[in-house]
């Protein structure tokens, strides 16, 4: 292998695959990334077995060929070097790359390509298209409710359904509910169901642009994301998801209607007097005015009022952990929303249409 490369083009390619690099693992090819050089492209690709990423970029090419490299090692001597320099990369005998730019020179001894894992490949009926923006808002409406506790594995990925030309994206951690559903601009044979570990959503989202389509392909138990010159793949979680449909409460007519940058700046502000002991902040609902607050001993109390339109009929105290509240309202674009709440004892009820539905259950006011 033989090829020329400016520093730049490099680096980034180097910033999108490096998080699938393994940090710990008893196979040391998967602390490598496979370089290959084919038809004046560079493809870079790292994996740890439950995450794969590559990232192919133009170079001029003297001789093809591929090698792994340790990537880490590969990674601080790209960076090292002069900003818009470049770099040529040459492979000898016995797997030894040669990196040369300007007087600067390095060797760094790498492993045959032939052990680096094999990616899968995935069939182009079992795919769809969709826009960038939307998946990125998507995501971004429904990936805080990941579950973050290990115990119950099924929830820590996102519930990601396609049928037809309808996708829907659920996550819940146990105390909310994010659901958010789109029509695709095409209809598709696709009948799927699988559940997306919160890393492959991390790394997805992380290279998601507010133009363009995204190709996403399902396998038996693997998923695929493809931007063109970019890709993610990544292992699926097995196992069942629970009906969360059952636990979504019937539209009341008990809601009220409030700005969101109001609801979402004084709960912020309401927060600050929260701790481990006491989570909760109050949430007091009268006809035309929301006061939150929050009262925590030994260190202080925050207090504010806020204008609403409140169709019940009676007052409501209830109380909620407010960065469930935060998550949502900061991921939201809409100047005025809509929350149901009808009693101190039941979820509250966040919901856009038939398109999304956020639902948190309330917290025991101690204070």
């Amino acid at each position: 292998m033989d090829l020329q490369i400016t520093k730049d083009i490099l680096v980034e390619s180097i910033q999108i695959v490096q998080n699938a690099v393994s940090q710990k693992s008893s196979l040391p090819i998967l602390s490598n990334v496979l370089l290959e050089a084919n038809k004046n492209e560079l493809k870079l690709t790292a994996t740890d077995l439950d995450i794969g990423i590559c990232s192919t970029v133009p170079c001029s090419i003297t001789q093809e060929g591929a090698i792994t490299v340790p990537a880490r090692k590969f990674f601080d001597i790209i960076r090292a070097l002069p900003e818009g320099s470049d770099i040529t990369l040459t492979v000898k005998k016995n797997n030894f790359m040669s990196i040369k730019s300007g007087k600067a020179q390095f060797k760094i001894i790498g492993l045959p390509k032939e052990e680096f894992p094999q990616l899968p490949t995935f069939k182009d009926k079992d795919s769809i298209n969709i826009k960038q923006s939307i998946l990125k808002k998507m995501f971004n409406l429904t990936d805080f409710a990941i579950s973050k506790d290990d115990s119950r594995y099924i929830l820590n990925g996102l519930y990601f359904t396609v049928k037809g030309e309808k996708i829907n994206i659920v996550a819940t951690d146990g105390r909310r509910l994010a659901i958010n559903k789109k029509t695709l601009d095409k209809k598709t044979l696709v009948d799927r169901s699988t559940v997306i570990p919160i890393k492959a959503i991390q790394e997805v989202k992380r290279m998601l642009a507010d133009e363009g389509d995204i190709t996403i392909k399902f396998g038996e138990n693997q998923i695929l994301f493809s931007f063109g010159n970019s890709l993610v793949l990544s292992r699926l979680i097995e196992g069942e998801y629970p009906n969360y449909k059952n636990v979504i409460p019937k539209k009341t007519q008990k809601e009220l209607k409030v700005s969101r940058y109001d609801f979402l700046a004084a709960t912020k502000r309401a927060s600050i007097f929260t701790d481990q002991d006491s989570m909760a902040i109050k949430i007091n609902i009268k006809k035309k005015k929301m006061t939150i607050s929050k009262n925590t001993p030994y260190l202080g109390e925050a207090k504010e009022e806020i204008d609403i339109d409140y169709s019940g009929d009676t007052d409501v105290e209830i109380g909620f952990n407010p960065r469930y509240l935060i998550d949502v309202l900061k991921n939201l674009e809409d100047e005025e929303i809509v929350f149901e709440v009808d009693d101190s004892n039941k979820p509250g009820v966040l919901r856009k249409g038939d398109e999304y539905t956020y639902v948190v259950l309330p917290m025991q006011l101690t204070v």
